[in-house]
């Protein structure tokens, strides 16, 4: 079987090899090391072809060697969306570990679980849309990957992932890859259920994250599945988007409370950062949580639990997620024939006083 039908009926059953791409570009193995080494070196019409070979063929050079011996880094990967708030960064005296978002305790869950099994870990935030070549690079330097949320576009993944077990976590289930997400739905259902049926809230407004979030539509789902066991209105979309950030939040709740007559008894937003920003827009017109309005949060990063009022959220297991990306990538390094992964793992209501609870 040559090298150019490995891939065909989407099952690699070897990695090729810096062999491969010389023999199928008709150049030498010394070419090749240079299109990626020095690739000024190499004649455009030359490097262009031993590149388009090498995509064909799914090669990615590995990070030490650039693919001319085959072995393994000790280093695992964690590509995550560069989340950017400008309102948190820009905070008098803004404290790093107060503002930690969720993407931080994945990483400290996921480093801590490849430490113990002698791993070290590689982290790349990038620029939705952006990644491009940069992902491929990055994978020539680990033994396995793992994408948190819609990071790389489906086309790089799927060269990257010929080469190297990939984890997915917090993505759109995918059959042909392990995949590790938490039960969103359930969380905000156990939420919202608990705002009308403990405290007697009726009109709930949902602010949403941007659309292509699996979370975030997950939790819009559990929301709507409340309503409908309560016999309220089945809201068709959420009430407001943005993107996930303390800003955003805060111009989502002055949006509504603009818009919405009357008053809604709650805000329930799709993440903790957007939540701390609708408490501030809140404090700024003078209102109260919760006398004035509720307001939710979903994640359970530190942050909430410094706000005043403490925020009522649904805790997910970050760290944990992170821990079972180790795991299957281990898994999947161990056995590269093992079929796919899927593991949900659960959440938590934690209620508070944003809520009109007590803490607990």
């Amino acid at each position: 079987m040559n090298a150019l039908s490995w891939h065909l009926g989407g099952r690699l059953r070897s990695t090729p090899t810096v062999y491969d791409v010389a023999e199928h570009a008709g150049v030498s193995i010394a070419t090749v090391s240079r299109v990626y080494r020095s690739p000024d070196t190499v004649r455009v019409e030359t490097r262009e072809r031993v590149l388009a070979v090498a995509r064909e063929l799914g090669y990615v050079p590995s990070g030490s060697a650039r693919g001319l011996a085959s072995r393994t880094t000790g280093v695992l990967g964690l590509c995550f969306p560069d989340f950017h708030d400008s309102e948190a960064e820009g905070a008098p005296d803004a404290d790093d570990a107060e503002l930690m978002l969720y993407v931080d305790e994945v990483i400290r869950g996921m480093e801590r679980a490849a430490r113990r099994h002698g791993y070290a870990l590689l982290i790349a935030a990038s620029v939705a849309g952006g990644p491009g070549q940069s992902i491929s690079e990055m994978a020539g330097r680990v033994d396995g990957l793992a994408v948190l949320a819609q990071t790389v576009p489906d086309d790089e993944l799927d060269v990257v992932a010929r080469r190297l077990p990939v984890v997915m976590l917090a993505n759109p289930p995918d059959r042909a890859r392990d995949h590790v997400e938490v039960a969103n739905f359930d969380g905000q259902l156990a939420l919202t259920r608990h705002l009308i049926k403990d405290h007697g809230l009726r009109r709930l407004a949902f602010v949403g994250g941007p659309e292509d979030s699996p979370d975030g539509e997950a939790r819009f789902r559990g929301y709507q599945a409340a309503h409908l066991a309560a016999g309220l209105p089945l809201p068709d979309r959420p009430d407001a988007r943005s993107d996930l950030t303390q800003a955003g939040g805060r111009l989502a709740a002055e949006a509504l409370l603009d818009r919405l007559s009357p008053r809604p008894q709650a805000l329930v937003f799709a993440n903790d950062q957007m939540a701390v920003g609708g408490l501030h827009a809140l404090a700024e017109r003078g209102l109260r949580a919760p006398d004035d309005v509720a307001v939710t949060g979903f994640d359970g990063i530190p942050l909430g639990r410094l706000v005043t009022p403490t925020l009522t959220t649904v805790r997910q297991p970050m760290g944990q997620l992170g821990e079972q990306a180790v795991a299957l990538l281990l898994a999947r390094l161990a056995d590269h024939d093992r079929p796919p992964e899927a593991r949900v793992l659960a959440t938590m209501l934690t209620r508070r006083a944003s809520c009109g609870c007590a803490d607990r």
